[in-house]
C-alpha cells in the first residue's frame, strides 16, 4: 500500500455505526414503503402509481394501456425499486375482493380470491377508475407539497388532495420495522355522514360517531360477529374483530340437508379453505358431510357442503366455523403517519386528520384560483381599456418601430402593466368584433363576482367546511353501494346473563356430587314442627347435602374437601325441579372423583379492585384449623381450579365464609362448644397456607361442625342438633373468648338432641331450609323459633321417623313465596310436632 493512502480511513465504534445505520433503514422503512399517510391514506408505491398514470393519460375514459408500460412509467419516474412490487400494488389496488372500492379498472387475468396468480404484466392492461381520479383531482392547482424524485430531475406529490377519505374506505395493512399496520375498510355512505357529524360537531364522541359508522364492510362481505371488538377498534384503535362467513342452509329434493356458503371471510383463500375443509374430514375432525363442491362461477360464490342424512346442519355449521378459515379474525391496529411520525388512531382521529387535510386542501385551492382569477382580471382590464379607446391604440402601434417601442408606448399613454401590454399585442383582430367585446365584458363581470365570493371563502372557515361537506356528499351520491358486511351479536355483546333474570335460585347438592339449581318459588313456607314435603328424588344411598340461594348472575366459589377451589357461574348450573336428581357436578366443573363440595361462596364482582381487596375468604377445617386471606388471592378463575389452602393429610376443609374484615366469628363443634372472638384475631395469610388453631376439640369423635362470621347487632345464632332440636341465642350469651380455646356451652347437648350439626347467624325475617339424610325437606320462618339461654337443650324443629337425621341446615334471607305445593305432606294430628310438650329445658 502506498504511504498515505490510509490518510482517510476514520476507526468508528461498530455498535454505533450499526446503531445508527438500523434506525436509518427502519425510519425509512416506516416513512417511506410501508405505512400509510393519514391525510390521503396511501403508501409511497400507491401514490406513485396513481400519479404516474394520471401523467400518463390513463384515466378512466381513456383506453387502457400495459400494465408492463405503466409499470416502467412508475420505476423509471418516481420508484426505483423491483418491478414486482409496483405490480403486485397495481393489481392489488384493481382486485374487487382485496379493495373495498378499487382504484385501478383491470383488463385481463388479475388472480382470483382461490389465490391464482394474475397474468404477466405485459399481457395485462389498466387504467384509473373515477374513483381513484377523486384521489388526484385538483392536484395541478397547488393544493399539495410536491418533493423531488429520487434522482432529482421530476417532482411528485408528498400526498394527494384526497377528495375522499381513502384510508377510511380501502384500510391498510403493512409491516414496517418495529410496528406493523392493520387497518379495516369501511362504508362509503356511513364514512361520509361520520365526517359531515364531525364537521358539525367537533367535540362529537366516538360513540356517537359509531351511530354513522357502524362497523367495517368488508369487500367479500360476511359477517361481523360480535361487536366488541369493532367497539374496542372505534375508540381505541386496536380491537379484534371475529369475521364469519354467510352460511345457509337448504334442503334437496331427496329431503338431505346443505350447507351452502356464498360470502367468506375477508382475506381467506377460497381453494385452500375447501381444500383443508376436505383434509378435516379425511382425518374425521369432521363428521356429517359427505360432499363438498365449489360452485361459484361469474355470477357469485356457492360453495356446498352435503351432509349425511342423520346430520344437524346447525351443529356441523358451528363446526365449520370452529375447525375452518369460515370463521377467522382480523385484528385491527390502526397505525398511520401524522406528519412523518406513526401514531395509533382511533376513529375520531383518523376522521380529525382527514378533516384537516381537506379543509387545507380547500384553502390552497381556493387561493390559487384567486390567483388566476385576479391574474385574468387584471389582463381583461387591459382589454377592456384597449377597446374603450381603440383607434388610439391601433394608431400607437401602426406608428411603433417594432414590438417594444408599441409595448412602451401602451404602458405610457394608457397606463397599462407589462402584462396588459404583451397581451393587447398579442390579440387577433377578431376580438375586436362587437360580440367579441361584448364576451370580454361579460367575463369580466363573472370575474369579479368569482373573486369576490373566493375572498369571501377564505375569510369564512364555515363556508369551507361546507365545501367540504358538499364535495363528501358528491363522492356519497356518486359511489356508495350497498353495505356488504352484516353484524350479528354473539355471547360477547349479549352474553348468556342478559338473556336470564338476575333472579334467587336454590341450589342443591348432593351426597354423591348430582348439583341443579332450582326455582325459588317451588318451596313454601311450613310452619315449624311440621312434616315438610319431598324435596329431591335422589338414589336410595344419596342424601341432599347442601341447599343455599344465589343469584343467577352471581360467581360461585366452589371449595372442596381437599381445598381446591373452582369458579362457576349460578346460570351455568343446569336447571330442575324440586323432585329432579339434578347433573353430576363433575360434568361441569373438573373436580376430583374422591373429592367432595364443602362450601359454596356468591361473589358478585371478581373484577372490582375496591371488593376484591377489602373483603376476605375466612376458612375453618374438621380439626379446627382457620385461615384467613383476602378475596384478591381468589379472583382470577381457572378451568382446572387452584389450591385455596394447604390441608393436612387427616384433615378436611369444612366450611368457608367472606367477611369484610371486622366480623365476629364464632366456631361450634359437635360436642355443643363454641368459641367466640374478633376476626382481626387472625391475620391475612397466602393462599396457600395452612392456617392457625381456632378451637381445641375435646377428645372423642367430636369435630367442629360449623363456623358464623357475624358483623351486625340484630343477628341471633342458631344451633340444631341431629335429633332435630334447635335454638336462638342473642351473640351477647357467646362472650368472648381466646382463639385455640375450647369455648363456652352453645346447646346442652344428650342422647335425645344428638350432637350439634349446625351453627347459623340469623334475623326474624329469615327462613330456615331443614333437609334429612333421606330427602326430606322443610321450610320454616325463623320467627317460629324462640329466642333462649345459651346453655338449653332447645325446641323440636322438625319430626324425624326413626333412623333418620339432619342432614343439612341452610337459611334464606328476605324471601316471600305464595306458591302453593300441591305435593306437600302434614301430620293433621300435631303439625308442631313435639314443640307443644318440650319446651325450654334447662341443663
Amino acid at each position: 500500500m502506498a504511504q498515505g493512502e490510509n490518510e482517510n480511513i476514520i476507526p468508528i465504534n461498530i455498535e454505533e455505526e450499526m446503531r445508527g445505520a438500523y434506525i436509518d433503514y427502519s425510519m425509512s422503512v416506516i416513512v417511506s414503503r410501508a405505512l400509510p399517510d393519514v391525510r390521503d391514506g396511501l403508501k409511497p408505491v400507491h401514490r406513485r402509481i396513481l400519479y404516474g398514470m394520471q401523467e400518463l393519460g390513463v384515466t378512466h375514459n381513456k383506453p387502457y394501456k400495459k400494465s408492463a408500460r405503466i409499470v416502467g412509467e412508475v420505476l423509471g419516474k418516481y420508484h426505483p425499486h423491483g418491478d414486482s412490487a409496483v405490480y403486485e400494488t397495481l393489481v392489488r389496488m384493481a382486485q374487487n375482493w382485496s379493495l373495498r372500492y378499487p382504484l385501478i379498472d383491470p383488463q385481463g387475468n388479475f388472480g382470483s380470491i382461490d389465490g391464482d396468480n394474475p397474468a404477466a404484466m405485459r399481457y395485462t392492461e389498466a387504467r384509473l377508475k373515477r374513483i381513484a381520479e377523486e384521489l388526484l383531482i385538483d392536484i395541478n392547482k397547488e393544493t399539495v407539497d410536491f418533493q423531488l424524485n429520487f434522482d432529482d430531475t421530476l417532482k411528485e406529490p408528498v400526498v394527494l388532495p384526497a377528495k375522499i377519505p381513502a384510508l377510511l374506505l380501502n384500510g391498510a395493512s403493512g409491516i414496517a420495522v418495529g410496528m406493523a399496520t392493520n387497518m379495516a375498510p369501511h362504508h362509503l355512505g356511513e364514512v361520509v355522514d361520520g365526517i359531515t357529524s364531525y364537521i358539525d360537531n367537533p367535540e362529537i364522541t366516538v360513540e356517537e360517531l359509531m351511530e354513522h359508522i357502524i362497523a367495517p364492510d368488508f369487500p367479500t362481505g360476511g359477517i361481523i360477529y360480535g361487536y366488541s371488538g369493532v367497539k374496542s377498534a372505534f375508540e381505541t384503535g386496536r380491537g379484534r374483530i371475529i369475521l364469519r362467513g354467510k352460511a345457509t342452509i337448504e334442503t334437496k329434493d331427496n329431503g338431505r340437508e346443505m350447507i351452502v356458503i356464498t360470502e367468506i371471510p375477508y382475506q381467506v383463500n377460497k381453494a385452500s379453505m375447501v381444500e383443508k375443509t376436505a383434509q378435516l374430514i379425511n382425518e374425521k375432525k369432521l363428521d356429517g358431510i359427505s360432499a363438498i363442491r365449489d360452485e361459484s362461477d361469474r355470477h357469485g360464490m356457492r360453495i356446498v357442503y352435503e351432509l349425511k342424512r342423520d346430520a344437524v346442519a346447525n351443529v356441523i355449521l358451528n363446526n365449520l366455523y370452529k375447525h375452518t378459515q369460515l370463521q377467522t379474525s382480523f385484528s385491527v391496529n390502526n397505525v398511520a403517519l401524522v406528519k412523518g411520525r406513526p401514531h395509533i388512531l382511533n376513529l375520531k382521529d383518523l376522521i380529525r386528520h382527514y378533516v384537516n387535510h381537506r379543509h387545507e386542501v380547500v384553502v390552497r385551492r381556493t387561493e390559487y384560483e384567486l390567483r388566476e382569477a385576479e391574474k385574468r382580471a387584471h389582463i381583461l382590464e387591459g382589454y377592456l381599456i384597449a377597446l374603450d379607446h381603440l383607434d388610439e391604440v391601433i394608431a400607437l402601434i401602426r406608428g411603433s418601430r417594432d414590438p417594444e417601442t408599441a409595448r412602451n408606448g401602451l404602458m405610457e399613454k394608457f397606463e397599462l402593466s407589462e402584462i396588459q401590454a404583451r397581451a393587447i399585442l398579442d390579440m387577433r383582430l377578431q376580438r375586436l368584433t362587437g360580440m367579441e367585446r361584448e364576451k370580454i365584458q361579460q367575463e369580466y363581470a363573472d370575474l369579479m363576482k368569482l373573486i369576490e365570493e373566493l375572498k369571501e371563502i377564505l375569510a369564512n372557515e364555515d363556508r369551507r367546511m361546507q365545501i367540504i361537506k358538499d364535495e363528501l356528499k358528491e363522492m356519497k351520491d356518486r359511489y356508495a353501494d350497498e353495505r356488504r358486511t352484516t353484524i350479528e351479536h354473539n355471547a360477547e355483546d349479549f352474553s348468556y346473563e342478559d338473556m336470564i333474570p338476575n333472579e334467587e335460585v336454590v341450589i342443591t347438592v348432593s351426597h354423591q356430587g348430582y348439583i341443579k339449581r332450582t326455582v325459588l318459588t317451588e318451596y313454601r313456607s311450613q310452619g315449624r314442627g311440621g312434616i315438610g314435603s319431598r324435596g329431591v328424588a335422589t338414589k336410595e344411598d344419596d342424601f341432599t347435602e347442601y341447599l343455599f340461594t344465589a343469584l343467577t348472575h352471581n360467581y360461585l366459589l366452589i371449595f372442596t374437601d381437599k381445598g381446591k377451589l373452582f369458579w362457576l357461574k349460578t346460570y351455568a348450573i343446569p336447571e330442575g325441579g324440586k323432585t329432579s336428581k339434578g347433573r353430576p357436578i363433575q360434568n361441569l366443573i373438573n373436580i376430583e372423583s374422591d373429592d367432595k363440595i364443602r362450601s359454596i361462596i356468591q361473589v358478585k364482582d371478581l373484577s372490582d379492585e375496591d371488593y376484591i381487596n377489602n373483603n376476605f375468604l375466612v376458612m375453618v377445617t374438621k380439626n379446627g384449623i382457620i385461615k384467613k386471606t383476602t378475596l384478591e388471592q381468589y379472583s382470577r378463575p381457572r378451568t382446572n381450579g387452584i389450591i385455596a389452602l394447604n390441608i393436612r393429610e387427616d384433615d378436611q376443609l369444612l366450611n368457608v365464609e367472606m367477611t369484610n374484615g371486622d366480623s365476629h366469628i364464632i366456631i361450634a363443634s359437635s360436642s355443643g362448644r363454641a368459641v367466640h372472638f374478633h376476626e382481626s384475631n387472625v391475620r391475612p395469610m397466602g393462599r396457600t397456607a395452612t392456617g392457625v388453631k381456632a378451637i381445641n376439640i375435646e377428645g372423642g369423635n367430636y369435630h367442629v361442625i360449623g363456623m358464623v362470621c357475624v358483623n351486625r347487632e340484630d343477628a341471633t345464632l342458631l344451633v340444631v342438633s341431629e335429633k332435630g332440636y334447635g335454638k336462638r341465642s342473642f351473640l351477647t350469651e357467646y362472650r368472648i373468648t381466646k382463639r385455640g380455646g375450647k369455648g363456652v356451652k352453645a346447646m346442652n347437648v344428650t342422647e335425645k338432641t344428638g350432637g350439634l350439626v349446625a351453627i347459623k347467624e340469623v334475623v326474624d325475617s329469615d327462613d330456615l331450609m331443614i333437609i334429612t339424610r333421606s330427602g326430606i325437606i322443610i321450610r320454616t320462618p325463623v320467627s317460629g323459633i324462640r329466642v333462649m339461654g345459651r346453655a338449653t337443650q332447645g325446641v323440636r324443629l322438625i319430626r324425624l321417623n326413626d333412623n333418620d337425621e339432619i342432614s343439612s341446615v341452610e337459611k334464606i334471607e328476605n324471601i316471600i313465596v305464595d306458591a302453593v305445593d300441591a305435593e306437600e305432606v302434614e301430620n293433621p294430628e300435631n303439625p308442631l310436632g313435639d314443640a307443644g310438650t318440650e319446651g325450654d329445658e334447662k341443663e
